[in-house]
């Protein structure tokens, strides 16, 4: 069994940072930690990462597409590709999430279940990418947004049928797009609800039966209303949008926020692509941004799904940029860092597993250069990622 002992400088747990620490790891999990400093010895393998290293848990992103491209136009290279093509793709864009010290994704929609494929194939293989915790393809009305991935279904037993297959399965969340969105121009509109209050209670009632978490897509201030009272996981996106346009409703923040419900913010973009937006877009973000300012300050359990996949600036490594992104809205550099690890472990119900270093814990361990608490960009600058004990950078 491997076993060895990670020294650095610093080190942030998920909740709070430290000074000089140890964390000693046997085989695929964490077995110990002293932070007192000192270096062991009990003859154990250390591996001195230097004064300026950091150790953090490994980050989860909460929203993402592995088997979208990240392409000018994903959605016509998912329908154009094999199945066989879609998981070459899949597997590399997993791959790059895990260089960047993304060790968990929430996949949130695929066609055919193909990301259970590529958590089967990595059972064995922790190495080869991220823990992935699929939700197959997600439920949608006729024609609905995202329809292309096969999870049309309406009625009461056709729902309470899907939820039921997709835990036979092996999927870890439920994703039900409440309302419409923009990459199905054939569909709703983003502000339109495309299932009611009724139709999400039941998808909730049963998911929460077989013990799975359920993520809502939900732009329309309606949506967002009905997937909160329904009793949602998680609302992804949580545009407050309506057809005059976008604007924060402080009554249904203020409710968000008493439940506890989580709220998964779209953030992060790749610096390096040009993003050229019309002024009406432009005008979009900043409301959006306002949006998030609001909940953030309000309270609201905030995590980061960076819906990689989707477009150009959304690689699939793209989350630690998120970071930034929240110190913009006035997050602090470690809350933005707990949202990244310890608060989405606990909206994906792998608490105590992922998201932190403790004895016990899996071995999904980051090591950044610098501060991460003081400055958001030292989490781009990635020194070791370590992957269920295995060192994969």
């Amino acid at each position: 069994m491997n076993s060895f002992a990670l020294h650095a400088g610093s080190m942030f747990d998920g909740f709070s940072l430290s000074g000089p620490s140890t964390v000693y790891v046997s085989g695929d999990r964490i077995v110990r930690v002293d932070r007192t400093g000192a270096l062991p010895t009990d003859g154990s393998q250390v591996i001195d990462l230097g004064r300026s290293a950091c150790l953090m848990p490994g980050l989860i992103d909460t929203h993402v597409h592995l088997a979208f491209d990240a392409g000018p136009d994903p959605v016509t290279s998912l329908a154009s590709a094999s199945v066989s093509e879609l998981l070459v793709h899949m597997r590399a864009a997993a791959r790059s999430a895990l260089l960047a010290g993304v060790t968990t994704v929430r996949d949130l929609g695929d066609p055919g279940y193909l990301s259970l494929t590529l958590v089967e194939e990595m059972s064995g293989h922790p190495e080869l990418g991220p823990e992935i915790l699929a939700a197959g393809p997600p439920l949608t009305t006729q024609g609905g947004h995202c329809h292309f991935f096969g999870g049309e279904v309406e009625g009461a037993e056709a729902l309470r049928a899907a939820v039921r297959e997709r835990h036979t399965r092996g999927c870890a969340v439920i994703k039900i797009m409440a309302s419409g969105g923009h990459m199905t121009p054939d569909s709703v509109a983003p502000h339109a609800s495309q299932y009611g209050l009724a139709d999400l209670r039941v998808v909730v009632d049963e998911a929460h039966r077989l013990g799975l978490p359920v993520a809502a897509h939900a732009h329309g201030i309606q949506a967002i209303r009905d997937a909160v009272e329904a009793g949602v996981d998680s609302l992804e996106h949580v545009s407050f949008l309506s057809a005059d346009g976008i604007a924060p409703d402080p009554d249904l923040i203020d409710t968000i926020v008493r439940k506890g419900t989580f709220v998964s913010l779209t953030l992060g973009l790749d610096p390096a692509v040009d993003l050229q937006m019309s002024e009406a877009k432009a005008e979009f973000v900043h409301a959006l941004w306002d949006i998030y300012i609001s909940l953030h300050k309000y309270g609201a359990n905030v995590v980061i799904g960076s819906d990689a996949g989707i477009g150009p600036v959304k690689p699939h490594n793209v989350l630690p940029h998120g970071v930034a992104d929240l110190a913009r809205l006035g997050v602090a550099p470690l809350d933005a860092l707990i949202s990244m690890t310890s608060s989405a472990a606990r909206l994906c119900r792998v608490e105590g597993r992922k998201g932190r270093i403790t004895a016990g814990a899996d071995a999904d361990i980051l090591v950044v250069s610098g501060n991460p608490a003081d400055d958001p960009a030292a989490i781009l600058d990635v020194q070791a990622v370590f992957r269920a004990g295995i060192r994969v950078r």
